[in-house]
């Protein structure tokens, strides 16, 4: 009902004044969350930080994007993503700058935590609005592109960035991604629609936050892909490019090629994988098995770290980023089973799950690499790596395992529990 007086646009005007006002949000929010896996060096020479201070200044984003999670969707539910991301943006250009003129640990962990609650609405803020215009059938390839953008951002916080310190330091670096965070959230202001005010029958906030979580397609979905997304995140944004340097000798400028290439990959993953879905939905394929087969691959790329895989270190890194980018269907399988009217509290419940898992992960995996010694070059053994790789495989099997169970069920208990995931959307 909330929808009857919303404008009409067409779908050149959905793309210019919705998708790509959001989509330049993201993409930001991405390059931000992913920068330190070039700037590891710079950080720990200028800070002389431990692999785990240097995860916990890195997951330090992810620990804040986890927490402004609820908040942020009940904003966007009540007040829509315009208004939301206006303020969002303008904190996190505040966190950039903060981030730049930062003298200490303490100081850029805080100024890292503040980027991460402004930049913590980027991408619910885009599901929301683009749920709003985009009927629910196109929502997986549209998530596709816009995780693509999101890959773009990733890719720019490799080489692109080293480039730019060529001309100056990791702290100019950050005053200029400061002023464009700030012009993202005024082009979001200026230029998307005002559509149409929430409601004025709003759910109650618990009992919709708990609907969700209650909710069987998002249960089924989380325990498949969840643990696999935070890895995703945690691992490509920072520990890749240390692994690269540390296990396979790369040096910093191969390191930001190779990072590149992984992150580039992230767009031609993305949109694979919303076409592969829709495909594989006219074929009677849902998208939960589609998750499926695309996790057992990523943990099987996994597992390659953990055995010294060795023909091609540069290509189980790019591996690592493409075959990953599958994770990211888990926004489309949920936002297809809520109602419109919750689907940015739905996201951000997800994320809540997704970043508080990323910061574990990202920070945890640098506490196990730091059981081990650095060698004269500060470089840790690859021991360590496969210890840690072999641990996050090991914490995978078990949803991976359900998934298979659950393909392997009888038809009839299937036809069961899709009545009650109809009951539950509806």
């Amino acid at each position: 009902m909330g929808d009857q007086t919303a404008p009409r646009l067409s779908g050149v005007a959905v793309f210019f004044y919705v998708f790509l006002p959001f989509a330049l949000g993201h993409y930001l929010s991405s390059l931000l969350r992913n920068v330190n896996a070039v700037l590891a060096s710079n950080l720990v020479g200028s800070l002389t930080l431990t692999p785990g201070q240097l995860g916990l200044l890195t997951s330090a984003f992810f620990f804040a994007f986890a927490l402004v999670q609820l908040p942020v969707g009940i904003a966007l539910d009540r007040y829509g993503p315009r208004k939301v991301q206006l303020v969002l943006m303008l904190l996190a250009a505040v966190g950039a700058l903060m981030f730049s003129r930062g003298n200490s640990f303490a100081q850029l962990v805080l100024a890292r935590a503040v980027m991460g609650c402004g930049l913590g609405g980027c991408f619910m803020s885009a599901v929301k609005a683009l749920s709003t215009w985009i009927a629910p059938t196109r929502l997986p390839s549209v998530h596709g592109y816009l995780i693509a953008v999101g890959g773009l951002g990733a890719a720019s916080s490799t080489m692109p960035v080293r480039m730019v310190l060529e001309h100056t330091d990791w702290r100019g670096l950050f005053l200029v991604l400061a002023l464009l965070i700030a012009a993202s959230g005024a082009l979001i202001w200026l230029f998307t629609p005002r559509g149409t005010p929430p409601s004025g029958s709003r759910p109650p906030m618990i009992a919709s936050i708990m609907s969700v979580y209650r909710n069987p397609v998002f249960r089924r979905t989380t325990s498949l892909v969840l643990l696999p997304h935070a890895i995703f995140f945690g691992i490509q944004g920072l520990w890749i490019g240390r692994w690269l340097s540390d296990v396979a000798r790369f040096p910093d400028d191969a390191v930001a090629y190779l990072l590149y290439l992984g992150m580039a990959s992230v767009i031609f993953g993305a949109i694979a994988v919303g076409m592969i879905t829709e495909w594989a939905g006219r074929r009677g394929i849902t998208p939960l098995d589609v998750a499926g087969a695309g996790i057992f691959l990523f943990v099987l790329v996994q597992a390659a770290f953990v055995f010294g895989y060795r023909p091609s270190f540069q290509l189980l890194s790019v591996l690592f980023t493409l075959v990953g980018t599958i994770t990211g269907i888990e926004y489309a399988i949920v936002a297809q089973s809520m109602p419109r009217e919750l689907t940015g509290r739905a996201a951000t419940c997800l994320n809540l799950l997704i970043f508080v898992g990323a910061f574990l992960v990202q920070a945890g995996f640098g506490l196990v690499i730091g059981l081990w010694q650095p060698d004269a070059g500060g470089r840790y053994p690859g021991l360590a790596y496969q210890a840690a790789f072999g641990l996050l495989v090991l914490l995978q099997l078990p949803g991976l395992l359900g998934w298979a169970r659950q393909r392997m069920a009888p038809a009839s208990a299937g036809a069961e529990v899709d009545v009650d995931e109809v009951q539950t959307a509806a």
